[in-house]
Order: structure tokens, then sequence, then C-alpha cells
């Protein structure tokens, strides 16, 4: 996992060539008036999915994992807290879905949670060895616009 502002993305751009890509997407598009959806930018391999929401209480929410996927989630507008868990101490409770590429559980040992608070212009990378959970409130429930780039890795 790593968590950073847009403004040192360039930090990460040797990590990987579709990371950079999608890294560079969202420092040089206008994603603030870019409507809800799904929008490709590299065919199968990278796209992005543009969404907006109220947070919730991390209580009303479940860890989640993605198997064939990198996700790097950007806030656009709002401020939201996330959790990250290393997927080994990640219990599943509704199978993994291979279309979806997706899997909800919970924590093993909830004393190994860490939490994140990220507001506009940074973003968080979670890889598929990061049981994550995105959209919680801070304080009271927020209205948030977030951009969540999926990388595939397989």
């Amino acid at each position: 996992m790593i968590v950073d502002n847009l403004d040192n993305a360039d930090l990460y751009y040797s990590l990987d060539p579709k990371i950079k890509k999608a890294l560079l997407y969202l420092k040089n598009t206008d994603l603030l008036s870019m409507k809800a959806g799904k929008y490709e930018i590299e065919a199968d391999n990278i796209f992005i999915i543009i969404d907006e929401y109220q947070t919730k209480s991390f209580e009303e929410k479940k860890w989640e994992i993605h198997k064939n996927h990198i996700d790097i989630q950007f806030i656009i507008k709002g401020q939201e807290q996330l959790a990250y868990l290393n997927i080994k101490d990640y219990e599943v409770e509704i199978p993994y879905n291979k279309e979806k590429d997706i899997s909800f559980g919970k924590a093993k040992d909830p004393l190994l949670t860490t939490f994140i608070n990220a507001k506009e212009g940074f973003f968080i990378i979670f890889t598929p060895q990061d049981a994550h959970i995105p959209a919680i409130s801070i304080n009271k429930p927020d209205y948030v616009k977030k951009a969540v780039v999926k990388i595939k890795v397989l």
C-alpha cells in the first residue's frame, strides 16, 4: 500500500509502466468534470471508475480484496478514511467473484487494522495482497467524488 499526494506521483513511475500511465492519466485529466461511470484507459489492462457517494461508518462496511487488479484510489472531492490490512490477516465471508474480481470479508484480528485519512488530491495504491475498506466517514457522513483506476496484474 502506498499513500501520497498526486503532486508526488512521479516518485512512483518506476514501479510499473501501467502504474505510471494511470498516475499520468489522473494528473492530466479533468476528473472533476467527468460523470460517474467506467472509462477505458488502455483496453482491458487499465480502466477508471468515477464514483460519487456518501461515506459510511466503519461498522457499515466490509473488507474487500482483488486478485487480478491493483487499485489506485484518488480523492477528487471530499475526504474519507480508508482501512488497510495485509491479506494474511483477512478472512473471507463472501466468496471470491471472478467476474467482478472481488471478495468480501473481515479482519482476523481487528487490532492489525491501519486507518488512513485521505482528502482531495491524495491517492492510495492497493495491491492484491492489501485487504481494504474504502469510503469510511471520518467524523460524519461526507460527500466524496473518487476515481478508482484498476490495473490488471494477471
